[in-house]
C-alpha cells in the first residue's frame, strides 16, 4: 500500500483517525512513508510533525495511545483513513476528539482529562508548535480574511516591518514597567517572528537545536 499512496511534494499524506467502534473522527495529522510503515509494523499510530520535522508516536507523552484496527485509503489514493482503538483521549486539550467545537466556537463535548496533570510543564511550549503548524497551513492554503494570509501576500518586507514594530512595542512596554503589556506585546512579537521563520523555511527545531548547542 505504501507504494500506492500518492504523497505530496513534501512526501506527506493527510491521515484521518477514526474511532473504530463509534465512527467518531478523532483527529487529523500527517504521515510520511516512514511513519506509515512504522504504523503498519507496530500497530500503533505514528505521524510526521511538520514543525519539528520528525516522527512522533501518538501517546508517547500522555500514554493515550492508538491501536490500529484498519487502514484504508481513498479513491484518489492521497488520503488515509485509520480506524483505531483510542486509549484515553486523542486531543492534547483533554477532549476525546480534536473536533470538540461547533461552528460558533462552542465546546460541544467535555474534557476527558486535565492536560495539566498529564503533560509536563514543558508541554506548554507545545503552543509554539501548534501556532507554527497553523501558520504553515495558512501559507499553504492562503484563506481569504486571514491576517497571516495578508502577511504572506504582502511578502518579506511587510513581515520584517511587523517584526521591527513589535520589537519596538516590547521595548516601550518594558520601559513603562508594565508586565501585562510586556506579555501582550511579546506574544505579538513571537507570532510575527514565527511567521518570519515559516517564510524563511526555518523550523522550530532548528532554533531549539541552536539554543541547545549554546549551553
Amino acid at each position: 500500500m505504501i507504494n500506492t499512496i500518492k504523497f505530496d511534494e513534501r512526501g506527506l499524506v493527510p491521515a484521518i483517525i477514526q474511532d473504530y467502534q463509534s465512527g467518531q473522527v478523532l483527529m487529523m495529522a500527517y504521515m510520511n512513508a516512514e511513519s506509515l510503515e512504522k504504523t503498519m509494523s507496530t500497530g500503533k499510530t505514528w505521524f510526521y510533525s511538520r514543525s519539528r520535522q520528525s516522527l512522533w508516536n501518538k501517546g508517547e507523552t500522555s500514554g493515550h495511545i492508538q491501536t490500529v484496527k484498519e487502514i484504508l485509503y481513498d479513491c484518489d489514493e492521497d488520503t488515509l483513513l485509520i480506524k483505531v482503538e483510542q486509549l484515553g483521549a486523542a486531543c492534547h486539550t483533554g477532549h476525546y476528539s480534536c473536533f470538540y467545537r461547533n461552528a460558533a466556537g462552542e465546546e460541544i463535548a467535555p474534557q476527558v482529562f486535565d492536560p495539566t496533570k498529564i503533560y509536563s510543564t514543558q508541554a506548554n511550549s507545545g503552543i509554539l508548535y501548534e501556532l507554527y503548524d497553523l501558520i504553515v497551513d495558512r501559507k499553504m492554503k492562503m484563506p481569504e480574511g486571514s491576517y497571516t494570509t495578508y502577511l504572506f501576500d504582502k511578502g518579506l518586507d511587510k513581515i520584517l516591518k511587523k517584526v521591527g514594530e513589535e520589537s519596538a512595542e516590547v521595548i516601550i512596554a518594558s520601559k513603562n514597567l508594565d508586565k501585562s503589556e510586556v506579555v501582550y506585546e511579546s506574544s505579538d512579537l513571537l507570532y510575527h517572528l514565527l511567521v518570519l521563520l515559516v517564510e524563511q523555511g526555518v523550523a522550530l527545531e532548528d532554533i531549539f537545536t541552536e539554543l541547545k548547542s549554546r549551553r
